[in-house]
């Protein structure tokens, strides 16, 4: 059940007003939350697109924004050194399904797409991006006969992704057992071509390996020389960024753990600082953070 804090951050009547900011349930995440009030200018906010800033939804070609995210990063951006979209999806579709281009006051937004194998930022308005590993091809061509094979050839979406690929259970009829169905065909498909399967909310991510949002986020903070950092998340694949923020709050940076629950993943709501109810919940907060932040 959400404290009383996190009900005033998700009441959906309190969308356009100032939510009070949570007290985070560690004493390392109050010490991070302390530390990017005092020093908004040299913090990091790094997001998850789908599940964090997007609500999931059964087409995730349909994913959009929560319509609240815009007013809340413009206010929140320029108050920071840098917000990060991290996201396993392509950087170009992250912007264009965020709405990110070309909006004043987002000038300090980057999306690190792929995992951070692709980069855009707001100030170019480009994607850079290296050749996509040659087993994504093979696995592309392999895909739609273990597929066949093991009978989820209909139900199933396909997710090319340029750098990897994705295939969606949750219109299948049964999505779960189809989804446990393919986790070892898949697997075994990663293995033969060189690339790793990255489970998620009825999704499994074929991809390279060495490609996960710990260490885009730890590069990206290297490089921004940040002093404090804040990342949110929802699924399995952000707890490779969890593990980076308990690294950086090791070595003396502090850091705030968000996450924006749901029923389908708890992996992230039993390690994270400050638990909210999905996007709604994160855009709240990061409006609160803005507000606070002054």
């Amino acid at each position: 059940m959400a404290s009383d804090q996190e009900k005033d951050l998700t009441d959906p009547d309190r969308a356009d007003s100032t939510a009070p900011l949570p007290t985070p349930a560690t004493a390392n995440g109050r010490d991070g939350l302390a530390a990017l009030l005092a020093r908004p200018a040299r913090a990091l906010i790094a997001l998850d697109f789908d599940g964090t800033l997007a609500p999931i939804v059964p087409d995730p070609e349909k994913a959009r924004a929560h319509p609240d995210a815009l007013p809340a990063l413009t206010a929140l951006a320029p108050k920071v050194a840098a917000v990060a979209v991290i996201t396993g999806r392509p950087a170009d579709v992250a912007v264009r399904y965020g709405g990110f281009a070309g909006v004043p006051g987002l000038e300090h937004l980057v999306v690190l797409g792929h995992y951070g194998a692709e980069r855009w930022d707001a100030v170019r308005g480009e994607v850079t991006a290296p050749d996509p590993h040659p087993g994504v091809a093979a696995v592309r061509a392999e895909l739609p006969g273990i597929l066949e094979a093991n009978g989820a050839a209909t139900g199933t979406w396909t997710e090319d992704k340029g750098h990897a690929v994705a295939v969606h259970t949750r219109r299948a009829a049964d999505p779960q057992g189809t989804f446990e169905a393919l986790r070892n065909p898949l697997a075994d498909l990663a293995v033969r071509n060189g690339l790793i399967v990255e489970p998620g909310r009825m999704v499994l991510e074929l991809r390279p390996p060495g490609m996960d949002k710990g260490v885009a986020l730890s590069e990206y903070v290297r490089e921004l020389g940040a002093e404090c950092v804040l990342y949110a998340g929802d699924d399995l694949g952000d707890l490779p960024a969890y593990a980076a923020v308990d690294k950086l709050r090791s070595d003396g940076t502090p850091g705030l753990l968000v996450c924006s629950g749901s029923e389908e993943v708890t992996e992230l709501s039993e390690r994270a600082d400050v638990v909210v109810d999905g996007p709604a919940g994160v855009v709240r907060l990061l409006r609160a953070i803005a507000d606070a932040a002054g």
